[in-house]
């Protein structure tokens, strides 16, 4: 895997007004072509649309992203997407490096909308890209978030400090596991390494105030313990939620912590 470079962003032309949902293909700075669906809001167009970034073997079709994004529409527009390697988009899952262009790319595109805030939610490895794409991003208006929520994410690169950690690393990094991944989870994983290593979340914080940060983990997460988002928290200026009985990212959070988390982005 190679690690993020800078450069233009490409994506499909979007209206500035719609009469309902819309799927397209947008096409990231390093030419992966990722699917999309922008929503409108319940209440019909609003100044803001939410971005939602999901977690490891997730995608824009899934039923804990749908629920996620059926209660985001009650507060914003909302876009959701499947990162490089997942659902129906190309290329083959970085594990959060290069996922940041794909995040871009449906930030730009939501913008086209003619939002006047764009907004974004992710969710464990989502987590960490949204809070590695805001750092990135900050002062390139098209592709800049106004408002991040990281959800379940880690702080630290190469964590292996659990049992469902020790499978995940299992699964990306050997020839076995990266089968388990195509046909058993429908995950397609890049079969390189990272080089160079990606700035990790925790190193990420500091770099993203002054946008709003808000840090939601569940004090049951079983893939991340506590001392991941209180590191991120304490790394720079952040809002911290510790969800008591809650598990990990957007299968574990309920109707009403969402509801929470689109107001904090759609308020701040």
């Amino acid at each position: 895997m190679c690690s993020v470079s800078e450069g233009p962003f490409h994506t499909s032309d979007a209206s500035l007004t719609t009469l309902g949902p819309r799927r397209a293909i947008l096409r990231t700075a390093d030419g992966v072509r990722i699917e999309a669906l922008y929503e409108p809001g319940e209440a019909g167009f609003t100044d803001t649309a939410i971005v939602v970034a999901h977690g490891f073997t997730g995608s824009v079709d899934r039923p804990a992203v749908r629920r996620a994004a059926r209660v985001f529409a009650r507060y914003a527009a909302v876009v959701t997407f499947s990162f490089r390697g997942h659902g129906g988009s190309g290329g083959r899952s970085t594990v959060g490096d290069r996922e940041v262009l794909d995040l871009a790319a449906a930030v730009e595109w939501a913008r086209g909308f003619g939002h006047i805030r764009v907004v974004t939610a992710g969710f464990s490895m989502g987590g960490s890209v949204v809070l590695r794409h805001a750092a990135m991003h900050e002062g390139r208006r098209e592709a800049h978030t106004d408002a991040v929520a990281a959800v379940s994410a880690p702080a630290r690169w190469y964590y292996r400090g659990t049992a469902p950690m020790r499978r995940l690393h299992w699964v990306v990094t050997r020839p076995l596991g990266r089968l388990v991944g195509r046909y058993g989870l429908a995950t397609r994983i890049h079969p390189e390494g990272w080089d160079p290593v990606p700035l990790s979340p925790v190193e990420a914080v500091p770099l993203i105030a002054p946008t709003p940060l808000l840090i939601v983990h569940g004090d049951r997460d079983p893939y991340f313990p506590l001392d991941h988002p209180r590191m991120l928290a304490a790394a720079g200026p952040a809002e911290l939620w510790l969800e008591p009985g809650m598990g990990h990212a957007e299968n574990a959070a309920g109707d009403e912590l969402l509801g929470r988390i689109a107001h904090w982005l759609a308020a701040e």
